[in-house]
């Protein structure tokens, strides 16, 4: 895809805010689509939202409603635009995503369905087990040998790899995981 098309495709993508978005819902309006992974779905999302997690999306099984507006939505928005990228490489020609995802959804006050039996989100868990890495190698490379530092460069790397493209491997294996994929 040259740089031409990509930005068209981003050009295409319209932004719905958090306001526009319930409006919508309350008179049935809308087909809302949360592209983020099982494991953060099911611990909390927006009342009405479908499970698409991007990580195994299809854009031909998406399928609005006649007469309502597609929204995708995400944490924070970069996910939702991801998908809705793929949508319009097969063809969609209308895809909106929630501005600033549940985020702002929940910033500005409206409400979400929480489930507090669910696993930790995957960010939690990636940084539970980065930081845990990080801690195991510097505490080997000071009392044990030097090389244990390589294990801390290493995952700083991958976090700093992660921060700069938005994609992030420690995650997407998480989300591979049988207790992430139970919901």
């Amino acid at each position: 895809m040259t740089v031409a098309n990509a930005k068209n495709l981003r050009d295409r993508l319209q932004n719905v805010d958090p306001a526009t978005l319930h409006g919508w819902m309350e008179q049935d309006q809308v087909t809302l689509i949360d592209v983020r992974e099982p494991s953060e779905f099911a611990g909390e999302h927006i009342p009405g939202a479908h499970l698409m997690p991007l990580s195994k999306f299809d854009p031909a099984a998406v399928t609005a409603e006649s007469g309502k507006y597609l929204v995708l939505y995400c944490q924070t928005g970069n996910r939702s635009a991801e998908a809705a990228q793929k949508l319009f490489r097969t063809g969609a020609d209308q895809v909106m995503h929630l501005d600033g995802g549940i985020t702002e959804w929940k910033r500005q006050g409206y409400l979400t369905k929480i489930n507090k039996n669910a696993p930790i989100s995957i960010m939690r868990q990636v940084q539970i087990i980065a930081g845990s890495l990080v801690l195991t190698g510097t505490l080997l490379g000071a009392f044990v040998s030097p090389w244990f530092l390589l294990l801390s460069g290493f995952v700083g790397a991958g976090l700093t790899f992660a921060g700069v493209t938005g994609i992030c491997a420690m995650a997407r294996l998480l989300a591979k995981l049988p207790y992430n994929q139970r919901f």
